[in-house]
């Protein structure tokens, strides 16, 4: 990996957003996840963004129906951390998806990821030896 410009690095300090807007910030907040188990919260997070972007409505109904099973539905291969009454209303509106058919899950995600992934991933080692090579 090349020299990440400074300004990245220190930013990704300043708030998850910043960690988040940046490609290499969210590899190295990725590999940070993979060490504690929890990279599917980022991968949802990352695979909602890109749903939101979808125009076509059958694109959306098969992104909606993939997202589902990778990460939503119970004993999905990544299952995300969220509450009851938030999988359940995905799941009903599975067939007809909208575009903020995910937008409550992605929420209770990214305050997952900023309250609890976030302050420990500033204190891990990976992300001290990035700020230190500035």
């Amino acid at each position: 990996m090349g020299k990440t410009p400074v300004d990245d690095v220190v930013a990704w300090g300043e708030s998850l957003d910043h960690l988040l807007e940046c490609k290499t910030g969210q590899l190295v907040f990725e590999d940070f996840l993979r060490t504690e188990y929890s990279e599917e919260n980022l991968l949802f997070w990352l695979a909602c963004k890109d749903y939101r972007k979808i125009t076509n409505k059958t694109e959306m109904t098969l992104a909606a129906k993939r997202i589902y099973a990778e990460f939503v539905q119970v004993d999905a291969p990544r299952q995300i951390n969220i509450d009851c009454v938030t999988r359940e209303e995905i799941s009903e509106n599975i067939s007809q998806p909208g575009t903020n058919c995910f937008d409550r899950a992605q929420r209770q995600i990214y305050g997952l990821m900023e309250n609890d992934c976030y302050p420990r991933f500033l204190k891990s080692e990976i992300y001290q030896s990035l700020l230190e090579q500035q």
